[in-house]
């Protein structure tokens, strides 16, 4: 999903050099930014991590991004909890900077775009695990498996107070457009 949010953010703004990875100490984090890094630095963009675990940190790494002269923003942790959500997604704003979650509930709120797993497919399926453990299934023997569905989300009001005119290729793949 790491290389689809790239190719999103990159169709968006081409010619991006420079990305805000915003992140918080997730569980799996060193591998995270591990594959951010390559696949950024393989698209020939370059990444800033800015780890933000505190309401002062994350008010910090917006204003270091600023400085930085970075071109976007990808929020790359989890949804947060509503307070922090919500100033996150102001910050960006405020920033003036098109940023990409991974989330669906950022854009609901307020972000700008989310690539994300279809959690109404993943909840679905969950079902059908829970379905073979009741009938005697063992969980040990059950296959993890990923994500099979994605969805992209898109905020027209969002884009409309940054300036930004969504690609119609973008819109037209998109599974979700706020107006």
């Amino acid at each position: 999903m790491i290389t689809e949010r790239l190719e999103l953010l990159r169709e968006l703004v081409p010619g991006m050099h420079r990305l805000a990875v915003i992140v918080r100490d997730d569980p799996g984090l060193d591998q995270k930014l591990q594959d951010i890094r390559s696949d950024a630095q393989r698209k020939g963009i370059e990444a800033l991590m800015l780890e933000a675990t505190t309401a002062k940190a994350l008010e910090l790494a917006f204003a270091r991004l600023r400085g930085d002269r970075s071109e976007a923003v990808y929020v790359a942790s989890g949804p947060f909890g509503p307070v922090k959500r919500a100033r996150t997604i102001a910050l960006a704003a405020e920033a003036r900077l098109p940023a990409m979650y991974s989330f669906r509930i950022f854009p609901v709120e307020g972000g700008l775009m989310s690539f994300a797993a279809d959690y109404v497919d993943l909840f679905r399926r969950a079902a059908g695990f829970v379905d073979k453990i009741l009938k005697g299934a063992k969980p040990a023997a059950m296959p993890v498996e990923p994500p099979r569905k994605f969805a992209l989300t898109v905020n027209l009001k969002t884009a409309k107070a940054l300036g930004l005119t969504i690609p119609p290729t973008m819109l037209a793949s998109a599974d979700e457009v706020i107006e």
